[in-house]
């Protein structure tokens, strides 16, 4: 009995000591004790993440405001070549070809999925022949199928469709992505303006009710991609053109000599180009949330956090190892190198492991009850800016209102759900700078990864 009435006060007194540190905290007035004990958290979260807060927000407006400018007339719809890599979709990949052949879009579409080992995907280059029938009798409408018959990962496939693509504009798709009708209209009416090299599609979650962590996934691309992206173009820094969905000026990408193989060539396309910046600074890369694709993402967390292993070591490789001395103002412009600097290396490569090693700090360095408090603030301060974000995101950008609005009460969790990726990016971090785990991608087979060593 005595032992239950210690604990019970032991319990008691952590709670206590917790709300107390918490009103501390949000209590500034006090001789600034409360503003003390913020420092410890705020160092980091105001002085690194704020300031690209403020520039989505800040970028969301601008949007926003923009888009109640008249469209203009198109005077040209220029042809388009859609590659589309394949793996093992089977027969998902039929979605993704008719979503393409079914474009209200006038101008001519070559649509070319690439089989990458055709002969072990029997089931994806049969689904993908059994659509030629009925999309090459629909006017300015080609379904060209490359069947690769040897493994050579994303890069090889992406190159191969660039042998193959006649169009002036290229989009690089994935075979498991389908796509709104109005996407290729959104993407190319960019490329009017001829400093455009570059288009990011936005990309949603087709698989969002799935699970918990598809609910959690949709929301992060909600808020990082066609939020953040939208807020970022509006500065033309946008920061990356997703693999499943980018969509180039081909003439530039064969002038750049197509995709480089290694991995993460989605990133790696991206800083290839802006390479050209620092010489032609009229050059863009626009993001555009109406140009809209939907793909799936891992239904389970262990599948979520392998996947997300794989890109954050990419991060590490791409930005430390392969490009490390390519990132400066002369070739990037001193905008690019800038933001890449901030984004790429402190918010990317170095922001896990200050979130990481704070945390541990805390565990170390102070009571239970003191912890808690600080943490609670912590979650208060992310969930207040979540939700001012996901307001933006809805008046200003969403364009499936009723769709994305449910998703408001799993805001209350989000913030759990960025701890763990920030934590999992430090370690898959960790790992690629020890044992390069780029060597070992699912992307492509290790005899052409182990080709590229950087």
């Amino acid at each position: 009995m005595m032992l239950w009435q210690n604990s019970a006060k032991k319990y008691k007194s952590m709670w206590a000591e917790a709300v107390w540190t918490f009103m501390r905290l949000m209590d500034t007035t006090k001789h600034g004790s409360g503003l003390n004990l913020a420092l410890k958290f705020f160092p980091f979260a105001i002085i690194l993440e704020l300031p690209l807060y403020l520039l989505v927000l800040i970028g969301i407006i601008r949007y926003t405001l923009a888009k109640t400018r008249p469209v203009l007339w198109r005077e040209k719809y220029p042809s388009v070549s859609c590659t589309i890599t394949c793996y093992s979709e089977g027969r998902d990949v039929i979605k993704t070809i008719l979503s393409l052949a079914y474009q209200e879009y006038p101008g001519f579409i070559q649509i070319i999925p690439v089989i990458d080992g055709a002969l072990q995907n029997a089931n994806t280059l049969s689904a993908a022949l059994s659509c030629i029938q009925e999309v090459n009798k629909l006017p300015n409408r080609r379904l060209q199928v490359i069947p690769k018959w040897q493994r050579g990962g994303r890069v090889s496939s992406l190159n191969t469709g660039l042998m193959f693509a006649t169009g002036e504009i290229i989009m690089a798709l994935d075979g498991d992505t389908s796509f709104d009708n109005d996407m290729i209209q959104n993407a190319t009416q960019h490329f009017d303006d001829p400093n455009v090299i570059g288009v990011a599609g936005c990309l949603r979650v087709r698989n969002r009710d799935k699970s918990l962590t598809t609910i959690f996934q949709n929301i992060e691309y909600m808020l990082s991609i066609a939020a953040g992206k939208t807020g970022l173009s509006e500065f033309d820094v946008v920061n990356n053109i997703s693999g499943a969905f980018g969509v180039f000026r081909t003439s530039f990408i064969r002038i750049t000599g197509g995709w480089d193989a290694g991995t993460a060539e989605d990133l790696d396309m991206t800083l290839r180009i802006k390479q050209h910046f620092g010489r032609h600074s009229r050059l863009r890369i626009v993001f555009d949330p109406m140009a809209i694709g939907h793909t799936d993402v891992p239904v389970t967390f262990k599948d979520f956090i392998k996947q997300r292993w794989r890109w954050d070591g990419d991060l590490f490789y791409i930005f430390i190892r392969k490009y490390r001395y390519n990132i400066r103002p002369k070739l990037l412009g001193w905008k690019n190198f800038f933001f890449i600097l901030y984004s790429g290396l402190i918010q990317q490569i170095l922001m896990p492991f200050i979130i990481t090693f704070y945390t541990v700090a805390l565990f170390i360095l102070f009571d239970t009850g003191v912890i808690v408090g600080l943490l609670m603030f912590i979650y208060c301060v992310y969930l207040i800016a979540l939700l001012i974000l996901f307001i933006f995101y809805i008046i200003g950008i969403s364009e499936r209102i009723s769709q994305d609005i449910k998703y408001l009460p799993f805001l209350l969790l989000y913030p759990f759900f960025a701890f763990i990726t920030r934590v999992n990016s430090a370690f898959a971090i960790i790992q690629e700078i020890f044992i390069g785990t780029h060597y070992d991608s699912a992307m492509a087979p290790w005899w052409v990864l182990r080709k590229t060593k950087f």
